[in-house]
Parts: structure tokens; C-alpha cells; sequence
């Protein structure tokens, strides 16, 4: 593979760094790197802080996920909301910070919106949906307010984050991408304590304005400094043709060779690949979503105590997002693909062991497999989320994860609703095998997955 440098055009740059000196080079299958330029000729420091401010981002925003149901029943004698108003309120949430993906991507990739603006704007929308939660009594309003005003603030704010990361560490974004998507996991645990033990309708009010409030200024504050790197941007100190320069990054690009080009959505649909992935997100979320909906109410009808029904969903929480940060490190050495298929098949493995252990009557079985299904429950999101520009590069990664992240859109409505109705016909039993069928079948699938173009050259040696 040799390079064939050329003249770049300044106008591909920022402004403020068009003045410093880099070249274009292109691969034997033409795909261009932009090279000389450091991290610290762009941002003025190093790129790690491209790390750090979107996981103290994701962290901030993990409120309204996965300590959501810890507030439910306060919530609902506050408000006199019945289990289905929090359920809706919920569901609505989930739809529309997945549907906010793509339509936020195209836009930040024709230059409308910036990753910063789209921060600012999900930070007051975030802020928006607590107060909403916290003063609107009418459940319609409240799913106005929340699920849909709060649902795009969060989905903004996470879409740009993950984006981020990813076009600031081409070369090795697994354990990058994983420990940013973790933040969104454990990063709810604080809230998870405080609406189990001080939010009550005497309080709730000033607890969840504060809440908006403090989402508002982390998130704020942390867009600030957020700035893209140039397109095809490619770290200095990184040879992206034969990949010296670091014996890690070398490792990593070995298993996880870049993109062979830089496919606009259109062309990674036409790949197949992307609707494999995006079939595997739908299938696989399904089964994350029906885990953590159904787990107390199980534990519950095989007559567990009290500990052990509650689930202790601060542990779960912090297992789910330790998951996303500890594969995405070994995907950096495993291959991409390779943990996807693994993490998929623990998924699935786990709720059969659900099963056993409701049938054993063993609580602490019982709470090792809801652990391992919270392990796979959450560590599968890094892994899409890298594997994306990995096949499909990072220029138009915004959109194409957008496409590949709304998969989330019908999970949430199986995971959930199609959930309680298979409950309902064939039992927690029936129900729990039904998803470890669905994860096995989504572990075939993301088998077939293939980098699209690097069939008729291997990929280079370690």
C-alpha cells in the first residue's frame, strides 16, 4: 500500500487552523487521511479532553433513563399518574432521543448545526423536560414536556458526544467510545440514591428543578469547548498506511482496520451492512429493554425477598456502564466484531440462567445472571457505535450511526410494550426464553456483518 500525497485545499479546514501545515494522502483503494496536523495545533491542547468533556456530559444526562423508575412512584402520587401515565412518559422519552439521531446528524454534516449549538440546545431542552416533569400535573403535557422536549435535548446530547469521541480517536475509539457511553449508565447512580431516599411529594418539586438545573450547567459548560476535527483528520504521531507509531494503536488497527472509504448514508445502505446493524440494534435493544422492565416484576413472582426484587438497580447501573467501557477496550484487541457476537451471546445466555434460577429458587443465581444480563444489556451500544465509522468512516458518521441508533425506535416499543403482552400469554418463563431466542438470532446476524470493500485485499498484519 503506498500513499499518494497531494495539495490540500485550505478550505477543508477551520478557519483558525487553516494556516497550519498538513498534506492529504490516499490509500491503494483511495480513501484520504489528512496528516501533520497534532491534536494540539487544533485545539490548542490534547485531544483526551475530547474524552473527558463528553463522558461528564453523558453522565449528566443519565438521569432520565436509568433513575427515572426510582422516581415513578413519588411521581405518580404527586401527580395522580397511574403506572401506564410513568410507563408512556418513558416510552415517549426513549422514541424520541433515538429518533433525534439522524435528523441531528444530517444537519451537524451540512454545516447548519455545530456540535456545540447542539449541545446548548439539548442543554435548555434537557432543563425544559425536568421542569416539566417536576410542575406539569396533565399526563399529556408531561409527555410533551418530557418525553419529547427532554427526549431530543438528551438525544442531541448524546449523539454529539458519541460522535465526538469517535472523530478525535480514529485509530483506537473502542475504549473511548465505551468509557463516554458508560457515563451514560453509572453516571445515574447519585440520582438513583437520592430518588430512593430524599425525593418525596413534599420535596419533589425543588429536586427535580435542580436537576434540570444541574444538567443545564454541566452540559452547557462542558459544550463550550467542543470543536470537530477537520474532516479526514488523522493523528500525526499515526501512520494510517502502515500504521507505525504505536505499538497499541497498531494492535488496534489491525483488528479494526479503518473504513476503505467514506460512505454517505445512501452508500452504506447500499452496503446491506448497515441495515444488518441496524436489524441487530432493533433486535438486541428489544431484549435490554424487556430485561431491565420485567426484572423486579419476575423476581417478585418466583417469591424472592425484598433485596433481591429491587434488583438493586444502582449495582446494575454501574455494571451496565462499566460493561460499555471494558468491551470497548477489548474490542480494541479482540476485533469490533468478534466482542459484538461475544457480548450478544452473553445477552442471550443470561436469560435463559434468569429462567434456571427462577426455577431453582435461587436468589443469588438469580442475581448473578441479572447482572450478566446487564452486562450485555448495555455493552453492546459502544460496540455499534464504533463499529459504524469503522466501516463506514467518520465524515458522515453522524448520520450513519443516526440511522444505525434509531433501531432503538422499535425496540422500545417490543422491549417494553410487545413485552408485558408475551408476559401476559405465555409467562415470565415463556417471555424470558423468548428473548434469549431473539439475542441468539441478533448474534447470527451481527455475524454476517463484514467491513464493506476489504473482501478482495486482507486486512494488514499486527
Amino acid at each position: 500500500m503506498t500513499a499518494d500525497p497531494y495539495a490540500a485545499k485550505s478550505s477543508s479546514a477551520p478557519s483558525d487552523a487553516a494556516h497550519r501545515p498538513y498534506r492529504e494522502v490516499a490509500d491503494a483503494r483511495g480513501r484520504v487521511y489528512r496528516i501533520g496536523e497534532t491534536d494540539r495545533d487544533i485545539l490548542g491542547h490534547s485531544r483526551k479532553i475530547m474524552v473527558y468533556l463528553p463522558w461528564i456530559a453523558m453522565m449528566a444526562i443519565s438521569v432520565f433513563e436509568y433513575a427515572y423508575g426510582s422516581a415513578e412512584d413519588t411521581l405518580s402520587h404527586a401527580h395522580g399518574w397511574t403506572q401506564s401515565n410513568t410507563f408512556w412518559i418513558l416510552s415517549v422519552w426513549v422514541f424520541f432521543q433515538a429518533g433525534i439521531a439522524f435528523p441531528a446528524g444530517w444537519l451537524r454534516e451540512k454545516g447548519i448545526l455545530t456540535a456545540r449549538t447542539a449541545m446548548y440546545i439539548g442543554s435548555g431542552m434537557c432543563l425544559l423536560g425536568f421542569l416539566s416533569l417536576s410542575h406539569l400535573s396533565d399526563v399529556r403535557l408531561a409527555i410533551v414536556g418530557f418525553g419529547v422536549i427532554g427526549g431530543i435535548g438528551a438525544g442531541l446530547i448524546y449523539a454529539t458526544c458519541i460522535n465526538m469521541v469517535g472523530k478525535w480517536f480514529p485509530e483506537r475509539r473502542g475504549a473511548r467510545t465505551g468509557f463516554v457511553n458508560g457515563g451514560f449508565a453509572y453516571g445515574s447512580l447519585p440520582f438513583i440514591f437520592i430518588f430512593n431516599y430524599g425525593f418525596d411529594t413534599a420535596n419533589y418539586h425543588r429536586v427535580l428543578d435542580l436537576i434540570g438545573c444541574y444538567i443545564m450547567i454541566v452540559v452547557f459548560g462542558c459544550a463550550f469547548f467542543f470543536k470537530d476535527p477537520p474532516k479526514n483528520w488523522w493523528p500525526a504521531d499515526i501512520d494510517p498506511l502502515s500504521y507505525a507509531g504505536s505499538q497499541k494503536s497498531a494492535v488496534s488497527m489491525a483488528k479494526n482496520p479503518p473504513a476503505v472509504k467514506q460512505y454517505t448514508p445512501r452508500e452504506a445502505i447500499r452496503t446491506g451492512m448497515l441495515p444488518l446493524m441496524w436489524l441487530s440494534v432493533v433486535l438486541t435493544a428489544g431484549v435490554s429493554i424487556f430485561g431491565i422492565s420485567f426484572q423486579v416484576d419476575y423476581a417478585k413472582d418466583v417469591g424472592f425477598g425484598p433485596l433481591v426484587a429491587a434488583s438493586s438497580m444502582g449495582v446494575m447501573a454501574v455494571i451496565n456502564g462499566v460493561g460499555r467501557g471494558v468491551v470497548g477496550w477489548l474490542s480494541d484487541r479482540w476485533g469490533r466484531k468478534s466482542t459484538l457476537v461475544f457480548v450478544i451471546v452473553v445477552l442471550g445466555l443470561s436469560q435463559f440462567g434468569v429462567i434456571w434460577a427462577g426455577d431453582l429458587r435461587s436468589e443469588w443465581l438469580f442475581l448473578f445472571f441479572a447482572f450478566l444480563s446487564g452486562f450485555g444489556g448495555g455493552a453492546f451500544y459502544p460496540l455499534f457505535a464504533a463499529l459504524t465509522p469503522d466501516y463506514f468512516g467518520e465524515n458522515y458518521n453522524a448520520t450513519n450511526y443516526g440511522l444505525v441508533y434509531s433501531g432503538k425506535l422499535v425496540s422500545g416499543l417490543f422491549g417494553g410494550g410487545l413485552g408485558s403482552m408475551v408476559v401476559a400469554a405465555w409467562g415470565y418463563d415463556g417471555a424470558y426464553a423468548l428473548a434469549g431466542g431473539v439475542s441468539i438470532v441478533a448474534a447470527a446476524i451481527a455475524l454476517l456483518l463484514r467491513q464493506p470493500g476489504r473482501t478482495a485485499v486482507p486486512s494488514p498484519a499486527g
